[in-house]
């Protein structure tokens, strides 16, 4: 101080150019603080930082040490601001009070930065893919930013935080009108992480908003999903919550994805088999155990039936339908994609006007989608081109060329029939 005042002793009768050299210097002196944090210092800590860490240290640097260097410009503005000669006390005070808010703005900024960090680190670890706190941070920030506000303002304004504090509580309805999503997605995305509903990389369905596809980003307000044609769907978080979803994830755990397809038997094909069919269909390596049980089972049922002196209509037989069942059961048990530890059925359901359904459930033994549509289709390629064997046929509502033929046949006949006398 002493030495300032004796610089300055010869200007005693310029005052305001007093006040401008004051200002120059402090801002050079600020311009090489601020050269020397970032040119010298940051060099320093950057390059002590990369000889320890990896990824981390660029994300340290830049997110948090890089911000927080610029601070020491701003400290040496709210010092020194103070030794500028006949400065008035209301011009210092307001230098002062920006350069607290740039102090507060920029230790709020690197706070954020830290917290980036601390996601960073965290979603390499293998539970990040079950519970993000990508949320968590988010809602982190806002906080951080809502106390950055109120204490730059309280700072330029040089008022106490607690007065704006106060007053904030009459604008709560203002802001519970204003951040209605924010807090509508911090509840919905407590409750999908505290639960387990979803997590990144899972496959869901949504088809009310055409999303059909992988999550890709799970954030406080949105989830991303990459659907199979590569298009993007952005579902609000909280519309998880309010409305169903499909979460495709046990499937895939599970190691099998389901098949559960029918086909329309023409109802008119079915019929008992004769004699002469049962022995042909022993051909089939696949129903041995299948007629030898049943032909055991029905020898047994009709001899019971002749000594009771019954009517020989009450005998069991065996039909097309029910031996073709049991053997598309046995196909499947042999198929070496089908997983033979889960449920595998061969039913009928309830017949229709368009054929009598008859249901394939299994499970095959893959979840990739193109292994397991090859399973199916080759399932269902055998199965349709065996029915022949057993006599059955297709429903197929009548086509152009049905018509065409009909036609055709109806016109023969009338030509080939003779003329009416």
């Amino acid at each position: 101080m002493q030495e300032l005042d004796q610089a300055f002793a010869g200007l005693n009768d310029y005052p305001h150019l007093q006040t401008l050299i004051g200002l120059a210097l402090l801002g050079l002196l600020a311009a090489i603080v601020n050269w020397l944090t970032q040119h010298v210092l940051l060099r320093i800590v950057r390059r002590a930082l990369s000889l320890s860490l990896r990824d981390e240290a660029e994300i340290f640097f830049r997110e948090v040490i890089a911000r927080l260097a610029n601070v020491a410009p701003a400290v040496v503005v709210y010092q020194a601001v103070l030794v500028v000669p006949h400065l008035p006390e209301a011009a210092q005070t307001v230098v002062r009070n920006v350069a607290a808010a740039f102090m507060i703005l920029t230790v709020i900024l690197a706070i954020t930065g830290a917290l980036n960090l601390v996601n960073a680190l965290y979603s390499r670890r293998p539970e990040a893919r079950q519970r993000p706190i990508k949320g968590y941070i988010q809602v982190g920030k806002i906080v951080l930013y809502a106390a950055a506000a109120i204490l730059v303002v309280a700072t330029l304004l040089d008022r106490s935080p607690l007065l704006l504090i106060s007053g904030l509580g009459a604008m709560a309805a203002v802001l519970l009108l204003v951040f209605k999503d924010t807090i509508l997605s911090l509840v919905a995305s407590v409750q999908l992480t505290s639960n387990d509903m979803i997590r990144v990389g899972d496959w869901i369905e949504m088809p009310q908003l055409n999303a059909n596809g992988d999550v890709i980003d799970l954030a406080l307000h949105t989830v991303k999903i990459q659907n199979f044609d590569k298009t993007i769907t952005t579902i609000p978080t909280w519309r998880l919550i309010n409305e169903s979803f499909v979460n495709w994830r046990g499937m895939q755990e599970s190691g099998g994805r389901r098949i559960m397809r029918a086909i329309l038997l023409d109802q008119t094909a079915i019929r008992f088999l004769t004699p002469e069919e049962r022995a042909n269909l022993k051909r089939f390596a696949l129903l041995d155990v299948y007629l030898d049980q049943k032909d055991r089972e029905l020898e047994a049922w009709n001899e019971s039936l002749v000594k009771s002196g019954r009517d020989p209509v009450n005998t069991r037989r065996l039909t097309n339908v029910g031996t073709f069942r049991a053997y598309v059961l046995a196909y499947l048990k042999v198929h070496p994609g089908i997983a033979k530890e889960k449920t595998l059925l061969v039913r009928q359901r309830d017949p229709t006007p368009e054929g009598l359904p008859l249901e394939i459930y299994a499970f095959t033994n893959t979840v990739q989608w193109e292994a397991y549509e090859a399973i199916q289709s080759d399932i269902f390629d055998h199965v349709l081109s065996i029915l022949p064997e057993f006599d059955l046929r297709l429903f197929q509502a009548p086509t152009g060329r049905d018509m065409r033929g009909l036609t055709e046949t109806i016109r023969s006949d009338l030509a080939a029939a003779p003329p009416r006398g």
